[in-house]
């Protein structure tokens, strides 16, 4: 069969479905976590769609998949009511709990999303169209990610287990709560990086209200039980429905005092406004990228068509981390787009079960438009489709376009595409990409592929004050998770990795005391009997 007949005949019939992959009845999610309670809904639904199409005797239709509830301001206010009763301004349960107390919890969590891997890797994959191995992927890395935020706080602990004494004075420095903390996370990776903000806001004792994504829903689902039962009441809440509705009531309570969110700029600019103490609120952010690699003229072209095609294909280049821009010498641009183009033509095509398959269908509802948008005016403005079939739309399936020349006219040229497009750019002299990336409106990382140490060497170091990552010879990625993930400009606001994010959703908080006879009796006192979370020499092993 020839690419375009594949592309013509992607998807299947309901029939020739795998059994291990069907869904066998749709999921009607009708309950939401709020206080500790899972509380039927009785109202309005909203329908979920899978990207993946089903073909029937007359037309080949989008596969409804479930549905969930379309909460309105009365329920998003009453989750907002549970998570500040939970946090009791820093009274209750959870944010004084010991260290050790909350990992305990944490852990418990661990165990009982284990249990779900199965029903949350499938729905996964339906939702969004991520394929069978990468739904898989993203699960076991979201439960390894878990894993070391508790090694992480364990040695975050262990170092503040310990008093310092200056000019007189004996202190204890920890790291507390900030508050009841909104997250938000983002459709591509609504496990992960959801779960990324999630769980250090959790762990360090911050109350969380929870709302998953528009695309990647009902996979939360399986795990609304393992939240109520792993935390006190009030501490994980759930929120669903459109976030017009239901999320600025939240800010404009003032009492939202995180803001945990990845998704686009402008929404987040919104949302900032809408609270009426905006200097009182933490921002953790994680927003758009327009991700550059530089291909110079003595690059292994081997070797950076292979990056270059995972860094801008990699699930239908729909990840912030993704290569949304190739810079190409000229001298060398014919070849790399000839190799390029042949290794975008060797990509398996087809469903998210199928194995070794690549490009899949794109989550969003009407990307193909978009997307074809794009494509349509790059070639008025020049640019040219360079591989065979690119471009080519069957419903909710792009098959990946390569367009060269790409100049300052067209849209491709400052739009993050977030999907499977591939603008490519010739440059003669250096100064062309750099001069770019200087003046983006995004900072999150870039691309060198070349030999030369000191060519590479003199990019270097204007780069990493423009990008928060320069990669050498590889793609664009937020792994591993021990490396600080965030971005300059309009691409982040403070820093996501296992550490840094515990620093991320919580604050330096100190008892002092002047070292008097008194004093010194105090604390022996309660640190002896145990009496405070906070004041102790506890060591967790």
């Amino acid at each position: 069969m020839t690419t375009e007949e594949k592309i013509a005949h992607i998807f299947p019939a309901a029939s020739e479905i795998p059994e291990a992959h069907r869904l066998s009845v749709p999921l009607e999610q009708t309950k939401y976590l709020i206080g500790g309670k899972l509380i039927e809904w009785p109202g309005e639904k909203q329908n979920v769609y899978s990207p993946v199409c089903i073909k029937g005797e007359a037309d080949t239709e989008p596969q409804r998949i479930g549905s969930y509830p379309k909460l309105t301001e009365t329920e998003s206010l009453a989750a907002l009511d549970a998570a500040t009763a939970a946090y009791n301004n820093g009274r209750g349960e959870w944010p004084t709990m010991s260290v050790r107390d909350r990992i305990t919890h944490i852990e418990n969590f661990v165990r009982l999303m284990r249990g779900k891997r199965e029903e949350v890797v499938r729905l996964l994959m339906w939702e969004i169209g991520k394929t069978f191995a990468d739904s898989q992927r993203e699960f076991d890395r979201t439960v390894d990610y878990i894993l070391a935020t508790i090694e992480a706080v364990k040695n975050l602990d262990r170092d503040s287990s310990r008093f310092v004494i200056e000019e007189g004075i004996i202190g204890q420095i920890r790291r507390s709560p900030l508050g009841v903390t909104l997250c938000m996370g983002p459709f591509n990776y609504p496990l992960n990086e959801t779960y990324t903000i999630l769980i250090p806001a959790l762990i360090m004792g911050n109350p969380v209200i929870f709302k998953p994504p528009k695309y990647g829903v009902l996979l939360h689902q399986p795990l609304l039980d393992a939240f109520r039962e792993a935390f006190p009441a009030g501490v994980v809440n759930t929120v669903y429905g459109e976030g017009r509705v239901i999320v600025p009531p939240l800010m404009a309570s003032g009492k939202i005092s995180i803001l945990a969110f990845i998704g686009s700029s402008r929404v987040v600019d919104s949302l900032k406004k809408q609270h009426p103490k905006v200097h009182r609120l933490r921002s953790v952010l994680g927003l758009d990228a327009k991700n550059v690699g530089v291909v110079l003229p003595d690059a292994d072209l081997k070797l950076a068509v292979k990056e270059c095609i995972l860094g801008t294909l990699s699930y239908n280049g729909q990840r912030c981390t993704a290569l949304k821009l190739l810079f190409v010498h000229q001298n060398i641009a014919d070849e790399f787009l000839k190799q390029f183009s042949e290794a975008v033509g060797k990509l398996k095509i087809g469903m998210p079960w199928e194995e070794g398959a690549v490009i899949t269908p794109v989550a969003e509802q009407h990307k193909t438009d978009y997307l074809t948008e794009l494509v349509k005016d790059a070639e008025a403005f020049g640019g040219k489709v360079m591989n065979e079939h690119g471009g080519k739309v069957n419903h909710t399936f792009f098959y990946p376009a390569v367009v060269y020349p790409v100049n300052e006219k067209m849209r491709l040229y400052r739009e993050e595409q977030f999907g499977p497009v591939v603008p490519v750019i010739p440059f003669s002299d250096i100064s062309t990409p750099i001069d770019y990336i200087i003046e983006s409106n995004y900072g999150q990382q870039m691309s060198i592929f070349g030999s030369d140490a000191n060519e590479i060497a003199s990019l270097i170091d204007p780069l990493v004050n423009q990008v928060c990552r320069v990669n050498i010879n590889s793609q664009c990625q937020r792994g591993p998770d021990v490396f600080p993930f965030t971005g300059r400009k309009d691409s982040a606001e403070g820093t996501l990795s296992v550490t840094d994010a515990l620093r991320a959703f919580s604050i330096r908080t100190l008892v002092a005391a002047k070292g008097t006879d008194i004093n010194k009796n105090i604390i022996t006192e309660i640190v002896r009997d145990h009496k405070s979370a906070f004041l102790s020499t506890d060591f967790i092993l």
